[in-house]
């Protein structure tokens, strides 16, 4: 049976964390004639399964970008090449990715990637930041890491302010959380290994994002060698609360990506 080969041009998505491959439905939805996306659920989150007590012990960056590597096998054939976009934690785990497979990123996508470990510990971004993985492991009790998390990147009160049931969902997932934050924290890559990603790249922020995030997307966008930065409308969360907005900068930038040279 002859079968056409698909011509669209592959991008896989990256969420943040105590998401899922969801956030992008509305991008895909739109854009499948467009591009053959890949949305990956990060371990513990979505279907994804959590990691094995032995990965926990000592969580890295490496291991969750080997695991999206593992899950790409069984969407892209041997050598493909494909354009990266990751948001937040799933920003962070596409540089760590992006490095691990050079020669088959063909560009790179980051809002808001929380790759701390660019910030030297004397950085305000990152004692801020630091500040807050501290609330987490101090907290009591799983509502209150979860409450400490969530009303950081978004604002006082907005986890309190959620319907119950996704009180109850995210607070599901603040395991992972920690986790995440062990592997970010704990990554060893600094700015001077960015140069290695010579790939087209968008950094982008949200306007009223936190301190932190800003800094590291302004100092990965200085560092990466064909880096474009873009402030974007809303905050920290701006692909899923402003997704139209983001969809249409992340799409503009891939389009030139298809353009000849």
């Amino acid at each position: 049976m002859h079968t056409t080969p698909d011509t669209r041009p592959a991008v896989v998505l990256l969420h943040s964390s105590l998401s899922s491959r969801s956030q992008w439905t509305t991008l895909m939805a739109e854009q499948e004639a467009s591009y053959r996306f890949i949305a990956i659920d990060l371990l513990g989150y979505g279907k994804s399964a959590f990691p094995t007590e032995a990965a926990a012990a000592g969580y890295t960056l490496a291991y969750e970008a080997d695991a999206v590597a593992a899950a790409l096998a069984s969407h892209l054939d041997a050598g493909e090449q494909f354009h990266l976009v990751g948001h937040s934690y799933g920003g962070a785990t596409a540089l760590r990715l992006a490095r691990q497979m050079r020669e088959r990123v063909l560009s790179l996508s980051v809002f808001e990637p929380v790759a701390f470990h660019l910030l030297p510990a004397s950085d305000a971004g990152r004692r801020e930041i630091e500040a807050v993985v501290a609330d987490i492991n101090a907290a009591t009790s799983a509502d209150d890491a979860t409450r400490a998390f969530i009303d950081y990147w978004n604002r006082a009160g907005a986890f309190d302010a959620l319907p119950e049931v996704q009180r109850q969902r995210f607070t599901s997932g603040i395991a992972k959380v920690k986790l995440d934050f062990v592997a970010l924290l704990g990554e060893p890559a600094r700015v001077p290994d960015m140069a290695q990603l010579d790939v087209p790249a968008l950094v982008m922020a949200g306007a009223k994002g936190p301190a932190s995030t800003r800094r590291v997307a302004e100092t990965l966008a200085a560092a990466l060698p064909q880096a474009q930065f873009t402030l974007t409308p809303g905050g920290h969360m701006a692909p899923i609360t402003h997704a139209a907005d983001i969809n249409q900068v992340l799409l503009g930038f891939l389009e030139n990506q298809r353009l000849p040279a």
